[in-house]
């Protein structure tokens, strides 16, 4: 299911909602971002990142 962005007044809170989820991900290696929406609002982004150490000897 695709994005549809429509332009309208909440074009620049989506805009930088986006960007904001693009700079989340971008040195994110092992992990998640969950995004909380609150009656139709992203009110909350949440990053979990995960350190992964190899253990071969």
């Amino acid at each position: 299911m695709a994005l549809k962005l429509e332009k309208t007044h909440k074009e620049p809170r989506i805009t930088e909602i986006a960007n904001q989820v693009a700079d989340l991900l971008q040195d994110l290696k092992f992990g998640s971002i969950e995004i909380i929406v609150h009656e139709s609002k992203v009110v909350q982004i949440e990053r979990k990142e995960k350190l992964r150490f190899d253990n071969k000897k």
